[in-house]
């Protein structure tokens, strides 16, 4: 079940009366649950299920359900599973054959891309990098030629060295969206190409808190950069889309999106 990523008023009417009807709660952090539960007076009992203890707690909340029982399971934030808790639990579900109902709502990842300004037809989700530079290196390395757009989570800790790793790899031309602390009472969306964001997080430490999800625009595919390179020159924007849309065979929708990146850089 979907959970609010800051603003507790994002969660559904659903979700709401699910917490309230079901017999216990699993949570990632019981401690941080309690705050939104009670802010909608949820007294439903709570069990913790965090990454350390999701093999041996998997069992036991099974066993309940096979007896009967309805639990609903809850992250510290948005949707379960993404890049949190919960994948052994409905696995072993699935396995015993008992029903997984998804409750949807909050998602920083679908949140980001909403108001990224970049393609949005295809993407993947990479959830953290490697803590370790090495590391990190080697996976956007793999990264560098994935024509998809990307979304990436990252800490306050790290995000700097984060976008510079990101500018060495892909090329500080490369357009891409910061979304700090969305839909809390700081959230900040700034867009730019990776230099840009790089500078922008040095000139304020206030840039480098909180909690970021990070939006990458997938390399292009080569033909249709130059493509467009050459319409946008002698056509307005719409009508050089539909011509390289029509020369490339690419969709339209992300012609027109990248066509609007390379006119903002």
């Amino acid at each position: 079940m979907a959970t609010p990523i800051g603003h507790l008023q994002d969660i559904t009417y659903r979700a709401v009366e699910v917490l309230r009807g079901v017999d216990l709660i699993a949570a990632e952090d019981t401690r941080h649950s309690r705050g939104l539960l009670s802010h909608y007076t949820v007294a439903t009992p709570l069990l913790s299920l965090h990454e350390h203890n999701e093999a041996e707690q998997s069992p036991r909340i099974i066993a309940r359900l096979q007896a009967g029982a309805a639990v609903a399971l809850i992250c510290d934030a948005g949707t379960p599973l993404i890049s949190d808790p919960g994948y052994r639990l409905v696995s072993a579900a699935h396995r015993a054959r008992i029903r997984v109902s998804p409750i949807p709502g909050p998602s920083a990842v679908i949140a980001a891309l909403s108001v990224a300004g970049l393609p949005t037809d295809r993407f993947v989700f990479e959830g953290f990098l490697p803590a370790r530079e090495a590391a990190r290196a080697r996976r956007l390395e793999v990264l560098a030629r994935e024509p998809r757009t990307m979304v990436f989570y990252e800490s306050s800790h790290r995000v700097a060295a984060c976008m510079r790793a990101m500018r060495d790899c892909f090329g500080g031309e490369r357009r891409a969206l910061i979304a700090r602390e969305l839909t809390k009472a700081f959230e900040t969306l700034h867009g730019d190409s990776l230099e840009g964001l790089c500078d922008w997080l040095q000139r304020d430490a206030n840039h480098r808190r909180g909690e970021f999800v990070v939006v990458v625009c997938g390399r292009p595919d080569e033909r249709t950069l130059a493509v467009l390179q050459v319409v946008l020159a002698e056509l307005p924007l719409r009508q050089a889309v539909d011509l390289a849309a029509r020369i490339t065979g690419e969709a339209r929708n992300r012609v027109y999106r990248l066509a609007l990146s390379m006119s903002a850089s």
